[in-house]
């Protein structure tokens, strides 16, 4: 038996090793529980692969982002055998790992019910135990029909062989290469219990899944698409260990808490009417006033960050779309049109930033007048398919607070440096204070422009995010075709990260409108455009804040900042003449005068999360005086009256957390 060389990669470094032939990455790795596969020349490979003569071979840990994928995959496996087991009549569609767990699609007579969890989920439990070996097969296209001719949506897959898509999870199953099957064998006898159509890699055994949990189960259409049969789709999660899945069930449980879905309605900010339709919601009056409040502050930032105010339709002829390119790109996620004027079609817009484009191009320009940033809150709609519309996070018709800046290319370096300084200020106004910044860079397949403007873009871009001092993740490929972008991310208060602005540099829409402006010399030039959403959208961002405050906004954002509570009836027009006195301040401060006792107004402003109870009882009204009781249940008494208005404008004037 002869020998080979392999080097053995942990982090930096280098293990040179002589093994005999058929030596697997298990007997590289042996000793080692938490490697769970191994990576050889950037490809993942299961633990019972054989390594060859010159590889270099990296051992996966299970903690790993690959290695989670690997586990979670897997248990997708096992849950699919389950089903299986218990419904024999279940038709398999796709399993992949997502974040934080996994899915797997069925096409069963009728949808599964909680009391069906947890059998599936007793029975994986018995699947685990019996350490089923994951072993891998390569097939023809002919052997794979053939042994999954019972399997139509497998069938399926194996005709999309060389082309499928990650969009849907049919990567996971079939890939451009060769086609492999995972069998699953019994630990003592090596019989075959189950198989998948599947790519891998898997764990070594079913014994090697420490934990997890199924979540739930949905309706979702076969390979997400609205024109397919619906199948059902069960979520489960798996970790590395059962402390790690004790603290992921926590965390969501403190999420669900914090869902602005459950929060909109229990504090009466908004709804999403069937009557209205998926994606489209009303703000309810105290919403409105969080969103107008947001609003107005961003204005006057604005303003006195020099942007000009712009104001444009929702709707317009298909052809603007045509010179924008958003048909030939986007056209899948608009709104179909509407023939109107003798068969010209109207479009609901999906973006401003072709409107705006004509406000630039609606007279001449001169260099004199760069940089121009035009600021809007623009509404546009966005036909986003049912199965990702979620509350305010993903919905069909938002506001966007969208800026459009034109300069030079020598002002570019300064206006991008001082538009990401605008944007990381004004998101720590509003209560964010935990980012990194991430830099999207040329996808070489797809992009307009020359490769020396990306690159001086791209460099520019780096530098300016560099000067702010926070991490910068790479993003290679992932701009648009029009241009580098640098995307903000913000940590909330349980640490779930949100994309929230992007400063996007355009090398497209100047061309394809033709955007010029005069320079120094009279010559005609190109102006560089910056796209910038601070917020993605008022709505997103509403439900962002509302999510990361638990819905106990600071007092400036709150719909209701103070509540006055009487303790018997001979106060209540001593808390309402307080009320006057501090709405005349621009307060907004409301007196529970209902026949309620104090203790049940007390807990109602509670559960509305006022930031400040105004208590009044006979000793405070003889005195001129008020007590502020704090959510956290914290008092305060005897304030003078005009000492309280001041602290009350105060909080608010400072934007503070109370």
């Amino acid at each position: 038996m002869s020998d080979v060389r392999v080097i053995i990669q942990r982090d930096s470094e280098r293990e040179e090793r002589v093994v005999t032939t058929g030596t697997t990455a298990a007997d590289l790795f042996s000793g080692e529980r938490a490697i769970v596969a191994a990576r050889v020349a950037g490809e993942l490979k299961d633990l019972a692969y054989e390594v060859r003569d010159g590889e270099t071979v990296e051992g996966v840990d299970i903690s790993s982002e690959d290695g989670l994928n690997i586990l979670r995959h897997s248990t997708a496996h096992v849950m699919a055998q389950a089903v299986q087991e218990l419904f024999p009549e279940a038709k398999l569609g796709i399993g992949p790992p997502v974040r934080d767990g996994f899915y797997y699609d069925f096409d069963v007579e009728k949808p599964f019910t909680p009391e069906d969890l947890k059998a599936i989920e007793k029975k994986m439990q018995e699947i685990q135990k019996r350490g089923q070996r994951f072993s891998r097969r390569v097939v023809t296209d002919e052997a794979a029909r053939e042994e999954l001719a019972a399997e139509p949506y497998k069938l399926e897959l194996i005709g999309l062989k060389g082309s499928a898509s990650s969009d849907d999870g049919a990567d996971v199953e079939v890939g451009s290469g060769e086609l492999t099957i995972y069998d699953n064998l019994d630990a003592k006898t090596g019989d075959l219990c189950w198989k998948d159509l599947c790519r891998g890699p898997h764990l070594p055994t079913t014994r090697n899944i420490p934990a997890f949990k199924l979540m739930r189960n949905a309706a979702a259409y076969w390979r997400g698409s609205e024109k397919n049969p619906m199948l059902q789709r069960i979520y489960g999660t798996a970790w590395p260990s059962k402390e790690e899945l004790k603290a992921h069930l926590d965390f969501l449980a403190e999420a669900e808490k914090r869902d602005h879905r459950k929060l909109g309605n229990e504090l009466d900010l908004f709804s999403i009417p069937d009557e209205i339709g998926s994606g489209l919601a009303v703000f309810h009056p105290k919403g409105g006033i969080i969103r107008r409040v947001m609003e107005d502050y961003s204005r006057r930032r604005h303003e006195e960050e020099g942007y000009e105010f712009v104001y444009t339709p929702h709707a317009t002829k298909g052809k603007l779309f045509e010179v924008s390119g958003h048909l030939d790109w986007y056209a899948d996620g608009m709104y179909p049109p509407m023939q109107l004027d003798e068969g010209v079609d109207y479009y609901l817009k999906p973006m401003n930033c072709p409107m705006h484009n004509l406000i630039f191009d609606a007279r001449g320009r001169s260099y004199r007048e760069l940089p121009l940033r035009l600021f809007e809150f623009g509404t546009v709609y966005r036909y986003e398919k049912s199965g990702v519309v979620h509350g305010l996070t993903r919905a069909r018709g938002f506001t966007q607070d969208d800026a459009h800046i034109y300069c030079t290319r020598e002002q570019m370096a300064d206006e991008l440096d001082k538009t990401l300084t605008f944007v990381l200020n004004l998101l720590r106004d509003y209560g964010l204070t935990d980012f990194y910044l991430e830099l999207s860079t040329k996808d070489p397949e797809k992009f307009v422009g020359s490769d020396e403007a990306w690159e001086e873009a791209t460099e520019t871009l780096r530098q300016v995010a560099e000067k702010q001092g926070l991490p910068l993740v790479p993003d290679p490929g992932g701009a648009a075709f029009y241009g580098p972008k640098i995307s903000v991310q913000a940590r909330d208060a349980i640490g779930r990260t949100w994309q929230m602005s992007t400063v996007q540099l355009d090398f497209n829409l100047p061309e394809r409108f033709d955007l010029e402006y005069t320079g120094p010399d009279g010559s005609k030039q190109r102006p560089v455009m910056i796209h910038r959403a601070l917020f993605g959208s008022i709505e997103r961002f509403f439900a962002v804040l509302l999510e990361h405050y638990a819905g106990a906004f600071p007092a400036w954002l709150a719909p209701v900042q103070a509540v006055g509570i009487p303790i018997g009836d001979a106060h209540v027009e001593y808390l309402q003449s307080f009320a006057a006195e501090a709405k005349k301040k621009g307060l907004r401060v409301e007196v529970d005068a209902s026949s309620d006792r104090m203790q049940k107004k007390i807990r109602n402003a509670q559960k509305q999360k006022v930031p400040f109870m105004v208590i009044v009882g006979d000793e405070d009204m003889n005195a001129g005086t008020v007590s502020f009781r704090y959510r956290d249940g914290s008092q305060e008494n005897g304030i003078p009256r005009d000492e309280a208005l001041a602290k009350l404008a105060d909080v608010v004037e400072r934007r503070v957390q109370v």
